[in-house]
Parts: structure tokens; C-alpha cells; sequence
């Protein structure tokens, strides 16, 4: 489990700061597909977009949790 982070008495998830650190990550990719025009190959963009960053966290966290 994640330990919380005590930020001026106030308990943050530590998985926070996973989260922030894949958006930018999510926005870079998302521009770079959708400027290659690779949302024209899928079925539902929008489900491709959030499968994305589902998968882009989830592998975050994963390889934050296992170091």
C-alpha cells in the first residue's frame, strides 16, 4: 500500500503525485497520436483515450510500487 504524505496536516494519497506526473505524459501522446491521425484506426477514440491513461497509470504505479 501506498503510504500517505502529510502535507500542512493534511494526508494525501501518495498515489497523488503518480497521477500527476502521468498526465503530462498522457497529453504529449495523445497530441502525438492524434497527429499522426492514429484516432482514425481505432474503433472509439475517446474509450482509446482512456484506456491510455488507464494504462499509463496503472504501469506508473506499478513500477513506482515495485522499486
Amino acid at each position: 500500500m501506498y503510504d500517505d504524505v502529510n502535507l500542512f496536516t493534511f494526508f494525501i494519497p501518495g498515489l497523488l503525485f503518480v497521477l500527476l506526473g502521468c498526465v503530462p505524459i498522457f497529453v504529449f501522446l495523445d497530441l502525438a497520436l492524434a497527429r499522426a491521425g492514429a484516432y482514425r484506426h481505432v474503433w472509439h477514440p475517446a474509450l482509446f483515450r482512456a484506456c491510455l491513461f488507464v494504462a499509463l497509470f496503472c504501469g506508473a504505479g506499478w513500477l513506482t510500487r515495485t522499486w
